[in-house]
């Protein structure tokens, strides 16, 4: 038994050094820029539906244990001799973060790097033992799909066996006494099979014909059972969309065309990919031989095409089924539609108030971005008012769907009213902060000014810098000290003042000072960055309507730049500093250009009879604004879930499963899939 066992692992190590013998020339990829999806196959590793296994694999490993993975398919590393560094350096450029991790494999060159971060909850012997023990034995049979599920179950075993938790070893594998007592034993036998398989190899190569665009591989599953699948799909598919006609024109009479528009162009979709699904079968049907790759590839095509129609239909359920609970309990619903109007109402002169109040304190540059947030606030009840008095006409008229359409609409315009109210207090709690913060780095560059005061100064330099310093905290003081107050473009003007000062006496001061020196900038720029980034994202919220992708964009870096710059703040501050001045640039980028926007959109407000008052014609335009009319009956996007029949869930489907090929023997050797070392990746995240 122990001499059959060696001699198995002997002919899977022949097996792996075959498989990595003459090489074809491949070209060097540089790091490259991972996208939305979780797999980059550069070089077709993987077939259609192994790449849709794949994805479906990761968002598991996700769902389970909060661990998100990237894989990288390449031909060949840049430096053929440095994994890690092209792993690692591909993850620090994608932004990946302490609990995410990148398995990059270079299919040509045969080598492989699992990178993770140092904060992580892996540890290192953990990714080095999922490398060892599950990566390379399935990478050293060719098997790409299977080795994306082995690093999906070895990060899973580690992260429920804790950091410093040991990974359970593949019992299939022979230890590394084996394999070199094996190879010894049987060099020989190795040789003349690595001729023999050579040969076998060349002579495949010689007589397969690939159809054109179809990349060979081995296949997931049985041909057989893949137009099974297909021709499942298709049938399932074409219910759904059945079905999905029928309700449409259910809800059409039930909630009235608006409310449709939206789930109509999903239909329409869903119907043109059946289409493309049934010209495929027709093709595998016709009279016109097709060859094998063919036949699978279409297959897998007709099953992804039915899988995406499904989708766009199963985005609009939700949106459908919360209209229809709310007719079922309209009159309720129009009940805590009315308390929650009266609420928001109520708050408005307070909100007011509180806006006063601020105007006395601070310049009108720095409550820009609420200066009419109480009229807007307003607006939004009015508007509110007008729905719920229809709601309960409809109401009274039998007619629950209609009804449901208008409470929905006044829900959510009483929501950003309560957005614009609050939006008042944030903004003012940030100021005080604001003005604190400030006083802080007075504080703190009046100790650099003590501190430069004793450098040496034989060109009057330092002299210099302390007089324009001095000028600086005087005018800081001073408006701080006013009536016009701008606590946030101060911090700016002091941030400067610092910096400039802190150049000058950088040489003086130790590592540890420094540190000091740089969390404290730090925490006033994190407060800054913060503040701007709050009153972006309630200028916007409450004004959508009239708001382009240029701001929301801007604003979406810019939040994503906060997130990193907190993340990175006990980490590496001077990196958190950097991400957080970026936050607050993009951010002020974003209130201007929503600004222009909503200028903009007032104008054509005011050219078609809108105006600032309180009419139902100011209310209504101010829900186009606040971007509430066509939301609030259309409903957005739902994450993809199970569909069966009926009008909430439509169309069919089923679950897949992947799997991956049995375990091949061998050990690490030159040439073959190899990597460890330690890793060094730190900090971010990827949003």
């Amino acid at each position: 038994m122990r001499l059959r066992a060696r001699l198995s692992a002997a002919a899977a190590l022949a097996l792996a050094l075959v498989v990595g013998g003459p090489a074809v020339a491949a070209s060097a990829t540089e790091p490259v820029e991972l996208g939305s999806t979780r797999v980059y196959d550069q070089v077709d590793a993987l077939s259609p539906q192994q790449e849709f296994d794949a994805q479906a694999r990761i968002e598991q490993l996700r769902t389970s244990t909060g661990l998100d993975l990237w894989v990288v398919f390449v031909d060949e590393f840049t430096n053929p001799s440095d994994a890690r560094g092209w792993a690692t350096e591909t993850a620090e450029q994608n932004g990946l973060g302490p609990t995410q991790y990148l398995l990059a494999v270079a299919v040509d060159a045969r080598q492989v790097y699992l990178s993770g971060d140092s904060a992580g909850p892996i540890s290192f012997d953990q990714l080095g033992a999922i490398e060892q023990d599950r990566i390379f034995p399935v990478l050293a049979t060719d098997d790409w799909a299977g080795a994306v599920d082995a690093t999906a179950e070895g990060l899973e075993e580690a992260d429920q066996a804790g950091s410093g938790g040991t990974m359970v070893p593949n019992p299939l594998l022979p230890s590394i006494s084996d394999v070199i007592w094996t190879v010894l034993l049987v060099l020989a036998v190795v040789a003349v099979g690595i001729v023999i398989l050579v040969i076998v190899i060349r002579s495949r190569r010689k007589n397969t014909t690939t159809a054109p665009g179809v990349a060979p591989g081995p296949p997931a599953v049985p041909t057989e059972e893949l137009r099974r699948q297909a021709a499942s799909a298709l049938i399932d598919t074409d219910d759904a969309i059945r079905t999905s006609e029928q309700e449409l024109g259910f809800a059409a009479a039930q909630f009235g065309e608006a409310a449709t528009t939206e789930f109509a162009a999903a239909l329409q979709s869903a119907r043109d990919k059946l289409g493309q699904a049934f010209t495929l079968q027709q093709q595998l049907d016709d009279d016109v031989p097709d060859t094998e790759e063919q036949v699978r590839a279409w297959n897998t095509q007709i099953i992804q095409l039915c899988a995406e129609a499904n989708q766009g239909l199963d985005e609009k359920v939700d949106a459908f089924d919360e209209l229809r609970k709310l007719e079922a309990d309209a009159p309720a619903a129009l009940v805590r539609a009315r308390d929650a109007r009266t609420a928001a109402a109520s708050a408005i002169d307070e909100a007011a108030a509180a806006l006063s109040a601020l105007q006395g304190s601070y310049a009108p540059e720095a409550l820009e971005t609420v200066d009419d947030n109480v009229d807007q606030a307003r607006a939004r009840i009015a508007f509110a008012d007008e729905q719920l008095t229809d709601a309960q006409t409809a109401l009274d008229a039998g007619e629950t769907g209609e009804a449901a359409v208008g409470i929905r609409a006044a829900e959510e315009a009483v929501g950003q009213a309560v957005v614009l109210e609050t939006a008042i207090d944030t903004l003012a709690t940030d100021l005080a902060a604001g003005d604190r913060q400030a006083a802080a780095v007075i504080e703190g560059i009046e100790q650099d000014v003590r501190t430069a005061m004793t450098l040496p100064d034989p060109d009057g330099r330092v002299a210099a810098v302390i007089d324009v310093t001095r000028g600086d905290l005087d005018a800081a003081r001073a408006e701080l000290a006013g009536t016009r107050r701008r606590p946030l473009h101060t911090l700016q003007t002091l941030q400067a003042t610092d910096q400039r000062i802190d150049e000058l006496v950088q040489s003086v001061r130790d590592a540890a000072a420094r540190s000091q020196r740089v969390a404290q900038q730090l925490g006033s720029e994190l407060a800054q960055a913060q503040a701007q980034v709050s009153a972006a994202e309630n200028f916007i919220a409450a004004r959508r309507g009239a708001v382009g992708s240029e701001a929301r964009t801007r604003l979406a870096e810019a939040g994503a730049a906060l997130t990193r710059a907190q993340q990175l703040q006990g980490v590496d501050p001077e990196q958190a500093l950097g991400e957080a001045q970026r936050a607050n640039s993009l951010a002020g980028q974003a209130v201007q250009y929503a600004r222009t926007d909503v200028g903009g959109f007032s104008s054509s407000n005011d050219m078609f009879g809108g105006g600032g008052g309180g009419g139902a014609g100011s209310s209504f335009m101010g829900a186009l604004l606040g971007g509430i009319v066509s939301s609030a009956i259309s409903g957005g996007g739902r994450s993809p879930r199970s569909y069966g029949g009926g009008f909430g869930s439509f169309g069919g489907g089923g679950s897949r499963s992947s799997g991956r090929s049995g375990f091949g023997g061998g050990g690490r050797r030159s040439g073959s899939f190899g990597g460890g070392g330690s890793r060094s990746r730190r900090g971010g995240g990827r949003f």
